[in-house]
């Protein structure tokens, strides 16, 4: 192992966020992917059935992690229908499913309520019927709820919070929240991807200067409910267990020790 004065938790977890951050071949990639769907679904959908599409989530926020740390990685693409027959949320999921049939039929293509999956090699789409109101409000299908079909949601204003986030935390919210994605997809993923960004950007960081502290500080305020399943509860102990024991090494001035403890949490890749 090569030793010197670089070898520190906080160039592990510096160089693994970078590594995590989707790079600009796997991107571009992606984005001609995002292209073609678009093109098709302009194509196959006439202009007055479609309002508009676009996609949100993760991708959009520089959050998503390549498919070499996580094999479910997706980017979120929503397709807003002009709908004057009110159809039901089935009836909408049903014509994204026609099209991704017609188009690409050598992939993997599943419903996951409310999504239509489309799986490619490189990526997976998740494709969100939508319609909008006269005053511009988006609504997407209802998860699971018996009393409305329709939930109303606003798909990129998280993106805002998180950006603003980032900037006032010395741009170590985004590194942040995806080396916890990361520890998230090798225990399970328990949490989903948006309520584990939201808690880090609802979160306050005192005295957090780097990575390492943001990463401190975030194990150690995890918590866990008394319904979740125990083996969550498990990992989240273990966590903080090692945590506290890295902390202890560096205390001690073992620098090379206390790297090797906090990669049990964070693995490379």
């Amino acid at each position: 192992m090569k030793r010197g004065k670089e070898m520190s938790v906080k160039s592990h977890l510096d160089g693994l966020a970078s590594k995590l951050n989707l790079k600009q071949e796997e991107k571009d990639k992606v984005d001609r992917s995002i292209d073609t769907l678009a093109s098709r679904l302009v194509t196959y959908f006439n202009k007055n059935e479609l309002n508009n599409h676009f996609k949100f989530g993760s991708y959009t926020r520089g959050t998503i992690l390549p498919r070499k740390a996580d094999m479910y990685s997706d980017v979120d693409y929503m397709v807003i229908f002009k709908n004057p027959n009110n159809y039901k949320p089935q009836t909408l999921l049903n014509h994204l499913k026609d099209f991704v049939n017609y188009y690409y039929k050598s992939s993997e293509i599943y419903q996951s309520h409310p999504t239509i999956v489309l799986e490619l090699n490189h990526i997976k789409f998740e494709l969100v019927p939508a319609k909008i109101d006269l005053w511009g409000d988006i609504y997407i299908p209802s998860k699971s709820s018996p009393f409305e079909e329709w939930m109303k949601t606003d798909p990129n204003a998280f993106n805002k919070k998180l950006s603003d986030k980032n900037v006032s935390n010395y741009y170590e919210i985004k590194p942040l929240v995806r080396l916890m994605k990361y520890w998230n997809r090798l225990n399970g993923n328990y949490r989903s991807s948006y309520l584990l960004e939201n808690s880090i950007v609802e979160d306050y960081y005192w005295n957090c200067l780097n990575i390492k502290d943001y990463v401190y500080s975030t194990i150690e305020k995890m918590d866990y409910t008394l319904f979740d399943p125990q083996g969550y509860k498990d990992k989240v102990d273990r966590a903080k267990k090692i945590v506290a024991k890295t902390k202890e090494y560096e205390s001690e001035n073992m620098p090379y020790t206390a790297e090797e403890e906090i990669k049990k949490l964070f693995p490379d890749f």
